[in-house]
């Protein structure tokens, strides 16, 4: 099931991308599995970053835990390109999460985890191509505790 088939509106890709990742994180809140398995690709390829115990999303898609096992109420859902949607959230005063999703045509093929790390999403292109002038970070991690904790950082470069 794409956006258009799932009632989202259609519009610029990247709006169109987010809205995508609100109805996924509405399936889950809800244990939509149906709706959940039409949004995300079968063969979703998964990348997870951080404690070994904070695997919550892929128990939650796999069916290996309940969807009310971890809550995931993203505080920030942001298209970054056309292809790319980052949300961050936080669980308390110790759990701070970010995920990217990458989309294509209307599905969630990638997803890519980080647990308890600030993330700097960066855009990598050879400077023979593309000589910029302004900084190249697409995003960055802005959790509301981000200076009384010390966590790992990662930069993600795309």
């Amino acid at each position: 099931m794409d956006a258009k088939n799932a009632g989202l509106p259609i519009s610029e890709p990247g709006n169109h991308n987010r809205a995508i990742v609100h109805a996924l994180y509405k399936a889950l809140a809800s244990g939509d599995t149906e709706k959940v398995a039409g949004i995300v690709a079968s063969d979703l390829e998964w990348w997870f970053h951080g404690p070994q115990n904070c695997h919550h999303m892929m128990r939650v898609l796999t069916g290996e835990s309940s969807h009310t096992d971890f809550k995931f109420e993203p505080r920030n859902v942001t298209a970054i390109d056309d292809g790319r949607v980052i949300a961050e959230g936080y669980e308390g005063a110790h759990v701070y999460w970010v995920h990217v999703w990458t989309l294509k045509d209307g599905s969630i093929v990638q997803f890519r985890e980080y647990f308890n790390t600030w993330l700097t999403v960066t855009e990598f292109s050879p400077l023979s191509w593309v000589v910029r002038q302004e900084s190249s970070t697409l995003w960055q991690s802005q959790p509301r505790d981000l200076f009384n904790r010390s966590l790992p950082g990662i930069m993600l470069a795309i």
